[in-house]
């Protein structure tokens, strides 16, 4: 697993692990549905990590299988999950914090 240079806000606030930086990339990308290669590459984490967790994943609806195409099954996250629409709310409120602490530290520049 490689560190990413610029992490997200979610992965800053939440640690920086394969569980979440695969939630992390779903999150962005929630309107997509992948096979799990491509999660993998994504969110920068090992095929065989993903493989350990997943399953965990898929029995808790934090994400449904939307599809097979091939030998490949397409996934992406439940956002009718109230568990995963309130991390997306709270990801959300992350950025509005980071824009409001940088829109004051301009101000207090600026005077």
């Amino acid at each position: 697993m490689r560190n990413k240079k610029n992490k997200s806000l979610f992965l800053e606030a939440f640690g920086d692990t394969p569980q979440l930086r695969v939630l992390d990339f779903l999150i962005d990308n929630h309107f997509f549905d992948y096979p799990i290669t491509e999660i993998a590459r994504g969110s920068n984490v090992s095929y065989n990590s993903i493989k350990l967790f997943f399953p965990n994943f898929i029995e808790n609806a934090i994400i449904i299988k939307t599809r097979k195409i091939g030998k490949s099954d397409y996934f992406k996250l439940n956002i009718n999950n109230p568990f995963i629409a309130k991390l997306i709310q709270l990801g959300w409120n992350l950025v509005r914090n980071r824009l409001s602490l940088a829109n004051k530290k301009e101000i207090e520049i600026l005077n």
